[in-house]
């Protein structure tokens, strides 16, 4: 049989400082991880074993298959998330370009006017957050794949064209312009 540093990724190896305020509790394949922001809980794969020791959350193979070095590193990443989120949280900014595009909050709710007939409702899930200013919308919540997965349901619903830049676009995201057709002058 293989050594078990043959199985070990590189990710998975590292182990996960637990912070002040933050508890991690292990039952069986489900790991619980609350903090001053919220808690969090996840199930884990069988091939993976957690444990906390000494303030540190450790990630171990149990079963040696193929795929254990990937369940490891994304096991070890995921646990490695909810303690961030609860601890710290997670946001996104998003920015509106374009004449006559606007975002309003209706109670939780976000409202898009994209230039379509009806403006667009983007229901706001339980924990995550939303808020606008002028053309800034900013989501957080302590679920990063929550706040990544709502960022990009309202970045579809108009996404950026590559010749003005309207559209609506992460905060930091550069957008590749495009030319056009240039005014060319009359010939013969």
């Amino acid at each position: 049989m293989p050594s078990m540093v043959n199985f070990m990724s590189r990710i998975g190896k590292k182990p996960i400082l637990i912070p002040d305020g933050v508890e991690v509790k292990v039952d069986g394949s489900n790991v619980s991880v609350k903090g001053p922001k919220g808690d969090l809980s996840l199930d884990i794969r069988n091939e993976i074993a957690v444990q906390v020791k000494e303030g540190q959350i450790i990630a171990t193979p149990k079963i040696h298959i193929k795929q254990t070095k990937a369940f490891l590193g994304l096991t070890r990443a995921l646990v490695a998330n909810m303690v961030k989120g609860v601890s710290q949280g997670y946001e996104k900014k998003l920015e509106i370009n374009g004449i006559g595009y606007k975002a309003n909050l209706e109670g939780k709710d976000l409202l898009l006017f994209l230039g379509f007939t009806n403006p667009v409702k983007i229901v706001c899930p339980e924990g995550i957050t939303i808020s606008v200013e002028k053309n800034i919308i900013t989501i957080s919540g302590i679920d990063k794949y929550l706040v990544g997965q709502i960022a990009a349901t309202i970045r579809s619903k108009k996404k950026p064209e590559p010749y003005k830049g309207k559209g609506i676009k992460y905060l930091d995201e550069i957008i590749r312009r495009k030319a056009g057709k240039k005014a060319t002058g009359t010939t013969g």
